[in-house]
């Protein structure tokens, strides 16, 4: 067999030669975007002629386009005009420990095949459940993102708080769980992959700031005890994703003790204000809780995707995917920490953990302080500028980074506003310069913003609300005519 072609794939200095290039691509573009250089935020294409693009490329494309062609063709998170969805603009560090994971590739589902990252990843976790103000007796992992790790602990809930082997056995009776009907769509998720069905989701009605509305919490409770569901878990939402609405942890914290519920925080947006002074009583309650999702790549400046899932009881961790029955469950003495197979969906995973490590060894916590801090500042500037523009309407008033707004003009019915604030997001899409979202609240279609970039400044918001004013106008003249 001739060796030359793998002698070339692993050659060092082919390696080298590449790596320089893109660095240097690299540096360029985290230049032009931080400085608000670049004049886009993205270069939109339609979906069928970016597909046709890269199918054209695999065959006729020039090898050193690659990069740079992928580059353009994606949406520009360091952009200070970047205001879209909540994933980070990720410290520049982070990718050399991304680097170092992708080519070490050390899959950790097993001490040996993971040393140093196993032993790095219980650092981390345990530095976070000091945070959250766990005592003792306290630990944690690291999973794939926030969906998978609410899902996990919702299944250590059901193991903790149902007393019969459901692993092995199945169910035996309607199980649920409560939670706000504005909560991230992973929990409704969950519940259904582990069976519960429509029905075990017992969703609590809103307030008008779209937060969990705790004074029903015992008409939820006893709705569905009389439609025969024995409810287990409790999620709070920190905050909730639409809005960015922080539900009253503490409240929820004492119905779970007073029901003997699983009390699980789904903080994987913005359970990151543990590390603001100034915003961490958002989170008042979080230290009583069974376990708490808190996202690397949101509001922690890492890449994709990174979440932690702690536990205030360790044993939790270790026994929520043990295969032997329950009642042979409590035979654990020791922690089992360096196994990380046994507490994950993933056998194997990257060495996400460096991400966390390198972030605290460099530049400490008062790194996420300064950061969470600055973000929620420039959303209640934010909403300041808005209101005092006679143009615009606020969802609610915003608790976090996420300002729900949306271009208003009195005598147009709610169907007319619709379409024009549908019609101002996809303007700026295609546009490029700003990139924004959207959603719907109470059957009203808000522009949506989440501020993630630490170099957007009031000049940038300001410019944008001027854009979105304009467009607003222009629409209204389109209507009259």
């Amino acid at each position: 067999m001739n060796d030359e072609l793998f002698k070339k794939i692993y050659s060092p200095e082919e390696f080298e030669k590449n790596s320089l290039i893109l660095l240097k691509q690299i540096k360029a573009h985290i230049q032009n975007t931080t400085s608000g250089k670049a004049l886009k935020t993205l270069h939109w294409n339609e979906p069928e002629k970016e597909l046709d693009f890269w199918k054209s490329f695999l065959e006729n494309g020039e090898n050193e386009d690659f990069f740079p062609e992928v580059i353009k063709r994606t949406t520009h998170t360091h952009h200070p005009k970047y205001v879209g969805h909540q994933v980070s603009a990720p410290a520049p560090i982070t990718l050399l420990t991304a680097f170092a994971s992708a080519l070490l590739n050390n899959g950790m589902a097993v001490y040996e095949m993971g040393m140093a990252p196993s032993a790095i990843e219980k650092v981390v976790t345990d530095e976070i459940c000091k945070k959250i103000g766990y005592e003792s007796g306290f630990g944690g992992l690291l999973t794939s993102g926030g969906t998978l790790a609410n899902l996990t602990a919702l299944l250590s809930a059901r193991k903790a708080k149902i007393s019969n082997d459901i692993w092995n056995e199945g169910y035996s009776e309607p199980l649920g769980v409560m939670v706000c009907e504005q909560a991230h769509y992973c929990i409704d998720r969950a519940a259904k992959i582990m069976g519960l069905g429509e029905k075990g989701i017992i969703k609590v009605p809103a307030q008008d700031n779209f937060s969990m509305d705790t004074s029903v919490l015992e008409e939820s409770y006893q709705n569905a005890i009389t439609a025969g569901i024995k409810i287990f878990a409790i999620v709070g939402s920190a905050p909730s994703t639409a809005t960015g609405a922080y539900d009253d942890l503490m409240t929820i914290s004492k119905f779970a003790k007073e029901k003997d519920l699983w009390f699980h925080v789904d903080g994987a947006h913005g359970g990151a204000a543990i590390y603001s002074n100034k915003y961490k009583h958002l989170l008042n309650g979080i230290s009583t809780s069974d376990s708490v999702v808190i996202d690397g790549h949101k509001m922690m400046l890492m890449p994709t995707i990174t979440t932690a899932l702690l536990f205030k009881n360790k044993i939790h961790a270790e026994l929520t995917f043990n295969q032997r029955a329950d009642y042979l469950l409590n035979d654990i003495e020791e922690d089992d920490w360096i196994n990380s197979g046994k507490k994950t969906f993933e056998c194997t995973k990257t060495m996400m953990c460096m991400h966390w490590y390198i972030l605290f060894k460099l530049y400490g916590q008062e790194v996420f302080n300064q950061f969470v801090t600055r973000q929620y500042d420039l959303a209640k500037d934010f909403e300041k500028y808005l209101t005092e523009n006679g143009n615009f309407e606020m969802a609610t008033s915003p608790m976090s980074n996420i300002v729900c707004f949306r271009f208003k003009e009195e005598n147009y019915s709610n169907n007319q506003l619709n379409q024009i604030n549908k019609n101002i997001r996809q303007e700026l899409l295609e546009e490029g310069e700003f990139y924004l979202v959207q959603t719907k609240l109470n059957e009203k279609i808000f522009l949506r913003t989440s501020l993630m970039n630490s170099f957007t400044t009031s000049d940038h918001l300001n410019l944008l609300i001027s854009k979105i004013k304009k467009k607003g106008l222009e629409q209204l003249e389109f209507i009259k005519h």
